[in-house]
């Protein structure tokens, strides 16, 4: 029986960054439009 290979999920893999021993994440809503946004955003 042949599996078809599995995608990586691809919004998991532009929030987080792998390390040495666990994963990081990023801040949610810094992605884009922020030049109308407060700074604490």
């Amino acid at each position: 029986m042949i599996v078809p290979k599995l995608k990586t999920n691809s919004g998991a893999s532009k929030r987080f960054r792998k390390t040495a021993k666990s994963f990081k994440h990023y801040k949610s809503k810094r992605r884009h439009n922020l030049g109308h946004k407060d700074r604490k955003v």
